[in-house]
């Protein structure tokens, strides 16, 4: 696949966060909404013909720290498409018969089918973050799951699925304002979960796991992006714009 972005992490490419900017630039809101508008009218028309060909698949991976704005990503930017046409999967701690499968199983049966755009709302990378860094695997399992990740989206991708896959890149203090935000406006209640302050004790290790995810499984067919996502118009800009 040619692609070129500059959020694109090239194969191969030993990755730093810290060194990776969460916020580039603060676009205009009144500008962001009419390239997004426009951005969305566009994926609607790729959309249809993705869907009349019936030849290729979509996949889109979106993964982030807690509040990263992976639900916002989602409504933000395919508001415009057909649901027809587009199915989203939101993976959650395995259930009893997920978790007696292998730990691609529950993501192979979500796949997208030839026509359709899927997307990951967390995803098969979530096997190798929580568990790693609660340390409920060996480094050993969590090499052997990484390698076994390449191969299933390398055979997705001889199988004709376009692989796309974004890492929300927020900063340790955008978070923390967005935690707060959920706890001051009684209208974001739901949204809040004593387990994302919980998690939030762990930040260096989960950078750290993202890190390794993103040096050894950025590949040509599947590469990684990294997102500046603590202004949610860039991040939507971003996004839609390597889309389509």
């Amino acid at each position: 696949m040619k692609l070129k972005s500059q959020w694109m992490i090239k194969p191969n490419t030993r990755v730093r966060l810290a060194k990776i900017k969460t916020l580039e630039r603060e676009p205009s809101r009144d500008v962001a909404q009419r390239v997004l508008t426009h951005r969305r009218e566009v994926l609607a028309k790729l959309q249809n013909m993705l869907y009349a060909e019936q030849a290729r698949a979509v996949l889109i991976v979106l993964q982030g720290m807690d509040t990263a704005g992976k639900d916002g990503t989602i409504s933000h930017i395919f508001s415009g498409i057909n649901p027809q046409g587009c199915d989203v999967t939101s993976f959650k701690i395995p259930t009893h018969l997920e978790a007696r499968h292998d730990f691609l199983w529950r993501c192979h049966v979500a796949a997208p089918p030839k026509g359709i755009i899927g997307i990951f709302n967390r995803s098969h990378y979530e096997d190798v973050l929580s568990p790693r860094v609660h340390k409920l695997i060996s480094p050993k399992v969590v090499r052997q799951h990484l390698n076994e990740i390449n191969q299933f989206e390398d055979m997705l991708s001889n199988n004709g699925t376009l692989i796309l896959k974004f890492f929300l890149h927020i900063s340790h203090d955008e978070q923390k304002r967005r935690l707060q935000a959920r706890l001051d406006d009684p209208k974001k209640h739901w949204k809040f979960s004593d387990a994302d302050l919980k998690e939030r004790q762990f930040w260096p290790q989960y950078q750290a796991a993202y890190e390794d995810i993103l040096s050894h499984t950025s590949k040509k067919h599947a590469p990684w992006f990294v997102i500046p996502s603590d202004s949610k118009p860039e991040r939507n800009l971003a996004i839609s714009g390597i889309l389509v």
